[in-house]
């Protein structure tokens, strides 16, 4: 895309009018800095957002957040609104990886009180979560078992002992998606899930311990109950292959279904269906499902981090509190003001955080970098659909990263930064570099001058395993 197709509405948004295409029905928006616009039209990601702005039933616009890259379908960083009767649902504006998210665990105690036992915190840690692709779990579930975990998600996990009950109130819907129906999952998919649970997988996925490097706001901070130098750990991961399945699955079914509906597209894969129809209905109960698997593997995946923070610093170390936890690969129907009137829309958030006004929003950096706790404010409910950036997102493929970046020197520089490193593939290191990912301070910056949400505590890795 042109630079010249996009114009100026402030220094943090950008727009590309309806006119710019004839099918486009409602206008495409960027939050970005016009720096970080010059990199952004580098990749095919804003005419994706102009493919989305031409999706039957799309309200208002289609907005992408600074983190925005190359995604499937939609662009990472995608976020759209779509009326409940005339609009559509897709599996390439929520992810194959359903409900990826990140939930931070809190300690009680200061960094320099573990300092020296860090490196075999790590260790322990990387022991108990399995990792990797294809790794299974410690769980192997019948048919039976699985399908209570994909109707209730995290409550499931801490009800047969692998979670914490305090934990729910912490977690956004409380761990579990309303609407799942166990049966609109393939039996593909459950069986490449039913093992999976308590682990992150590979790519982008880790846990890092960290510790909370600056405060921005004393006030918020202190409701949340952090303190500079307190020690934190950061989960990476989502629904694993049984998503994945759940997205495969649906694709092919849509793109057999749009004939009969009408829909013909640009791009095959916005493979889209009306979400009121039974395909649509089908697809949301599946991904419901998915979501809530993916909320009952962080939720075993915490069960482990304490039961390796135990087994290093003793109960002596006090317990690891849940502060949040948040999806930024989903599909919700939520409530917001259209032309004057609340209105009930169903929101595709692809490589996007809820950004509710009060609500802590995680945004981990890439590997060695800082991670940033937000709090959403006012005006992502008027501008954003309350939604928020997720992380850093990408500026390199992985293939570039692995062509321009050494794993085995990354890992010997991260350890002399202080950052203790557990992993399963050193060539995958090179993939997460940090150079590998934007600058995750200014797509931070331009969420906090939008009030989209504002900056709480900034956090710095100490340790990080991944698979």
């Amino acid at each position: 895309m042109e630079r010249s197709a996009l114009r100026r509405i402030n220094d943090w948004l950008w727009e590309i009018p309806k006119t710019y295409r004839s099918d486009m029905r409602v206008p495409a928006r960027v939050y970005a800095t016009e720096e970080m616009l010059d990199e952004i039209i580098g990749d095919r990601s804003l005419d994706q957002l102009v493919n989305v702005a031409g999706l039957p039933g799309i309200v208002d616009y289609a907005i992408a957040m600074p983190d925005i890259h190359e995604g499937y379908g939609f662009p990472v960083g995608g976020v759209a609104a779509f009326d409940l009767k005339e609009g559509i649902i897709s599996p390439g504006g929520i992810g194959y990886d359903i409900n990826c998210g990140v939930r931070l665990l809190r300690s009680n105690i200061d960094v320099s009180a573990i300092r020296s036992v860090i490196p075999e915190l790590g260790r322990a840690l990387y022991r108990e979560i399995p990792s990797g692709v294809g790794q299974a779990g410690r769980l192997k579930l019948t048919d039976t078992e699985l399908d209570e975990v994909l109707r209730r998600g995290a409550g499931r996990m801490t009800e047969i002992g692998y979670g914490d009950p305090a934990d729910l109130k912490n977690c956004e819907e409380q761990g579990c998606l309303a609407g799942a129906d166990p049966r609109m999952v393939s039996v593909r998919a459950k069986d490449r899930g039913r093992d999976q649970l308590g682990t992150i997988g590979a790519g982008n996925h880790f846990v890092e311990v960290e510790t909370i490097e600056e405060i921005f706001d004393k006030d918020a901070a202190d409701k949340f109950g952090l303190f500079p130098g307190q020690v934190v750990i950061l989960i990476h991961t989502g629904s694993r292959g049984l998503g994945h399945q759940v997205a495969t699955d649906y694709i092919r079914e849509m793109m057999r279904a749009m004939p009969r509906h009408g829909i013909f597209l640009k791009d095959r894969e916005l493979a889209c269906v009306p979400f009121d129809s039974d395909e649509g209905r089908n697809y949301f109960q599946a991904m419901a499902g998915a979501a809530n698997f993916a909320w009952g593997n962080r939720e075993l995946i915490s069960w482990e981090v304490r039961r390796a923070w135990r087994g290093i610093l003793g109960d002596g170390a006090g317990e690891l509190e849940l502060l949040y936890d948040v999806a930024h690969n989903i599909a919700k129907i939520e409530e917001y003001a259209v032309s004057g009137a609340n209105k009930k829309l169903v929101i595709h958030r692809k490589g996007a955080t809820r950004s509710f006004p009060g609500q802590p929003v995680l945004v981990p950096g890439s590997m060695g970098t800082r991670s940033y706790l937000l709090m959403g404010e006012s005006a992502a409910m008027k501008e954003s659909f309350g939604s928020s950036c997720h992380g850093a997102g990408r500026r390199m493929s992985r293939t570039e990263a692995r062509r321009k970046i050494r794993g085995g020197e990354l890992k010997q520089k991260l350890s002399a930064e202080g950052v203790s490193i557990n992993a399963g593939s050193i060539s995958g290191l090179a993939e997460e570099a940090p150079e590998a990912y934007k600058d995750v301070d200014q797509v931070v910056d331009v969420i906090s001058r939008s009030g989209i949400a504002a900056k709480i505590a900034r956090m710095k890795p100490v340790a990080v395993i991944k698979g």
